[in-house]
């Protein structure tokens, strides 16, 4: 817990911001960003931001927390501990209601709620949103990045390195994009493994930069130990290779310790 402690007070005073508005990154960003990719040899940053910000100029940004306010956030993750929870309630009373990837709510408003103000996803997670949810792009990739341009506008785009989808629904006036930087400061500085970071800490760090009240709802094993998602109707657990699900859930645990988040732990007692 003191590590955490520590890591809260050096690093949510940086000046790196959680979300992406510039057309630059750094040589030492662009440099660690490259090895995430090292099948696809990506035009100029620069460029594609461009071409980005162009097609998304949204001015909705929230680069910081407030001392003047007490901005609430629900970060709802996917596991399949949040059957019979009824977390659903208190999940939509908060200011700002995060999802991530295939998220679903419909038939699980009980549980999950039926609110959701932003979305994280990327190519190979990507939904139809609704009109009034900001996506939030996290960009593991400079594919990513160029799949958003092409959903809007020639959908030539329609697989990485899997079938995406070419048109997906949401409102591009509330577009926004998970700071290539933030990531790497994720990786290097909280789960520090070569794992790429998973979607769910991404988000849950992103929501303490910019929240004054945190909640977490959603991660972890369910109550037979097992890491799937809460609509699969699948036996088995969930695939986490390309992630590490115990030290990101450790992360979890310390941060709830010291009393940054108020992490739920769902229907895990059953």
């Amino acid at each position: 817990m003191d590590e955490v402690l520590f890591q809260l007070r050096e690093d949510f005073t940086s000046t790196i911001g959680a979300l992406n508005n510039n057309v630059n990154l750094s040589a030492e960003t662009v440099k660690y960003w490259n090895k995430l990719q090292p099948y696809y040899v990506p035009p100029p940053f620069q460029i594609v931001m461009e071409k980005v910000f162009e097609l998304f100029p949204g001015d909705e940004q929230y680069m910081d927390r407030g001392p003047s306010r007490c901005r609430s956030c629900a970060v709802v993750a996917n596991s399949n501990n949040l059957l019979g929870s009824s977390y659903g309630p208190q999940i939509d009373d908060h200011d700002f209601v995060m999802r991530m990837n295939e998220a679903k709510t419909t038939g699980y408003e009980q549980d999950v709620g039926s609110r959701t103000t932003h979305h994280f996803l990327y190519p190979e997670s990507a939904i139809n949103l609704e009109n009034n949810t900001s996506l939030v792009l996290v960009p593991f990739k400079m594919r990513d990045f160029e799949w958003l341009i092409s959903v809007v506008t020639d959908g030539s785009i329609k697989a990485t390195y899997r079938r995406v989808p070419a048109r997906i629904q949401f409102n591009r006036k509330k577009v926004l994009f998970y700071n290539p930087a933030f990531l790497k400061y994720v990786q290097e500085r909280w789960t520090k493994t070569p794992k790429c970071p998973s979607t769910g800490i991404l988000v849950l760090l992103f929501a303490l930069h910019i929240c004054d009240e945190v909640s977490a709802y959603g991660y972890g094993a369910d109550n037979k130990g097992l890491w799937k998602h809460y609509w699969e109707k699948v036996t088995g657990s969930m695939h986490l290779s390309k992630h590490s699900g115990t030290t990101e859930y450790r992360i979890l645990e310390m941060l709830s310790e010291a009393g940054k988040i108020n992490l739920n732990k769902g229907n895990i007692s059953k």
